[in-house]
């Protein structure tokens, strides 16, 4: 499992390594709607994944099959049900990239 650091800031792109790729990983916060999302795009800033909608506990790519994606599921873990702006800062939410092949289902 790869944990990935979520910046504490309301719109963040960071350089991240999967299975020896580098990709671009973009978090946003939206504050008028509560709600965080992620993106993924390859280092040329191709889109890989278009932002998606944090929700905790949920395998965020499971139903996406597209062949640029890195194998696995992206998700965050947290004890909590919904996430606010300071879950990933706080430390009670934590953005997480778990290979297929230590993916339980």
């Amino acid at each position: 499992m790869l944990y990935i650091t979520v910046p504490d800031m309301n719109d963040s792109v960071s350089s991240v390594t999967i299975a020896e790729k580098e990709y671009l990983i973009r978090f946003t916060y939206n504050g008028t709607g509560d709600f965080w999302s992620f993106g993924l795009s390859d280092t040329d800033e191709n889109p890989v994944i278009s932002p998606t909608k944090i929700v905790p506990n949920f395998p965020l790519t499971h139903f996406m099959n597209f062949t640029s994606l890195p194998d696995g599921i992206f998700g965050a873990i947290s004890e909590e049900t919904r996430l606010t702006r300071e879950s990933f800062n706080n430390g009670t939410a934590e953005f997480v990239f778990i290979p297929w092949d230590e993916w339980e289902d």
